[in-house]
């Protein structure tokens, strides 16, 4: 059973919106599955790092090599934020979207007459789209659909599927419009016993739940950091073997296991590497550590415990409404409990979406509507394209006062 916040709670909730520069305003941030908010701390090692060691790497002067150690350093921190030490190579890029396409593109030189792709339905376009390009390559493309009814998607159908021919199998650990979470340790494994590698999106998921790319398993996965308080990139995660299948984009003279720099034609954000590190002191925080203690994958456990407690009363507070209401109908599962994350999608029987999301701005509360990238789920669903969803996402920094300010002006925009 997971633990109450009481439980496990080393800082209080006033502690940690003090660490946000943004939650000051008067805008109630609910819309943080496009992008959550960064603590102080991320914001002011990118402004140090462009004020004070803002140079190109490679020389042999003493800021260079400082300025590489950044950049060495990041990428050793969000392998082991995501625990692939060891077993695989971090990239970083401008976006799980550029990442993708990448990864995608140089599997593209590799297709042969008859290999296949298998793409969830479920998944958000930037795990969808890059695979489906593949079939100009030769590659036969399969979908791995949804039940419109239960929101689910079936292990037996995946199976049905999969053949000795199926080179990747994309999926999202959590739909980025449904918010329940999938196994993905039981889908890894079954498609590693067909000889698939695997791409997982854990964009949805990582903001929420310590990742464990060697515990699930997985070939490839991929999470925005912008999403999880830092800055805006995407991480990509692959196991040696992966890698070692594939010739990266960069130039032709650098060998192909130089890693993660064949695989970051131009380089990756240098300010940007420094706020990924300065993520490390957050998470001690929240685990109740000084800043500057060692930040360890106990550490990082700690700290998302906290977070996963202090939003279930969060979801369970926005689930509960809308159950009660037998004009809205909520896009996902309609329960509360670990096995979903705080990102609740809704449609009213009467009022657009739209209509909802520029009333709750009107009232200064940031929710979204439309299809979320989730352009084919959407589809699937038989939902409006340009009006789609309504969508409420909480992070731990959000409280129940919030959530009842967004009922209020819920209320309101379902009676327009």
């Amino acid at each position: 059973m997971p633990q109450s916040a009481s439980e496990v709670m080393p800082v209080s909730i006033d502690a940690i919106r003090a660490k946000f520069p943004a939650l000051r305003g008067s805008t109630v941030i609910l819309e943080n599955a496009g992008g959550s908010q960064v603590p102080q701390g991320v914001a002011d090692a990118v402004h140090r790092y462009m004020t004070e060691t803002y140079i190109q790497l490679g020389g042999e002067f003493k800021l260079s090599k400082t300025c590489g150690g950044v950049v060495r350093d990041a990428h050793t921190f969000i392998n082991m934020l995501m625990n692939g030490t060891d077993v695989g190579h971090v990239i970083l890029g401008a976006s799980c979207t550029a990442l993708v396409n990448m990864i995608a593109a140089a599997y593209a030189d590799t297709i042969r007459p008859g290999d296949e792709v298998i793409i969830a339905e479920l998944g958000h376009e930037a795990n969808v789209g890059a695979w489906a390009k593949l079939e100009k390559a030769g590659a036969a493309i399969k979908t791995w659909t949804v039940d419109a009814s239960t929101f689910g998607v079936s292990l037996d159908e995946l199976e049905s599927l999969l053949s000795d021919r199926t080179r990747i199998v994309a999926f999202p650990q959590v739909s980025n419009l449904f918010g329940e979470i999938v196994d993905v340790k039981a889908i890894t494994e079954l498609c590693h016993r067909y000889g698939a590698r695997v791409m997982l999106d854990s964009v949805a998921y990582a903001p929420h739940r310590a990742m464990d790319v060697k515990a699930w398993g997985v070939d490839w996965c991929t999470y925005s950091t912008y999403k999880v308080y830092g800055p805006h990139m995407g991480a990509m995660f692959g196991t040696k073997e992966a890698f070692a299948e594939l010739v990266g984009p960069n130039h032709f003279f650098i060998p192909n296991d130089e890693l993660p720099r064949k695989f970051e034609p131009g380089g990756v954000s240098h300010e940007g590497c420094a706020g990924l590190l300065a993520l490390a002191p957050y998470l001690n925080f929240l685990a109740g550590k000084p800043d500057d203690a060692p930040c360890d994958r106990a550490t990082i456990g700690s700290a998302f415990d906290v977070m996963t407690a202090l939003e279930l009363p969060l979801q369970a507070r926005l689930i509960d409404y809308l159950n009660a209401r037998d004009d809205v109908r909520i896009i996902g599962p309609a329960h509360a409990d670990a096995s979903r994350v705080a990102t609740i999608s809704f449609v009213h029987d009467r009022v657009p979406s739209g209509s909802v999301a520029r009333h709750a701005a009107s009232k200064n509360v940031a929710i979204k509507h439309g299809h979320m990238y989730s352009y084919r789920l959407c589809q699937r669903l038989g939902l409006p394209l340009d009006d789609g969803v309504i969508r409420a996402s909480m992070v731990h920094y959000n409280t129940l006062a919030e959530i009842d300010r967004l009922i209020e002006v819920l209320d309101e925009a379902f009676d327009l």
